[in-house]
């Protein structure tokens, strides 16, 4: 699946708002869809990468932003943010999301 398969919610939820914070955060986001076979799948799979990003060390995270991370109060407040937007996309029926394709 390709990003462009989100619904509305899901891409502004997370690939959005990852991007207010990090282009590089986007980017692993982006690639993942790639993983993905449909929303659903999608949806777990970008909840685990950030929970794992808040669990992540500091040398972990270096790493994903490639040595160019943001402060880590602003990265855990996007983190919960993005947490809040999965569940809220999750809270809505697949067929009233908003697809563009």
């Amino acid at each position: 699946m390709d990003v462009d398969d989100l619904s509305r919610e899901s891409y502004e939820g997370i690939l959005i708002e990852a991007e207010k914070l990090s282009h590089d955060l986007t980017l692993r986001f982006g690639v993942l869809s790639g993983d993905c076979k449909n929303e659903t799948e999608y949806l777990d799979k970008a909840e685990k990468l950030i929970r794992e990003v808040m669990k992540a060390e500091d040398w972990e995270i270096d790493d994903l932003f490639l040595g160019n991370h943001p402060e880590k109060e602003k990265l855990e407040l996007t983190c919960k943010k993005i947490l809040e937007n999965i569940q809220k996309v999750k809270s809505i029926p697949i067929e009233k999301r908003k697809f563009d394709f």
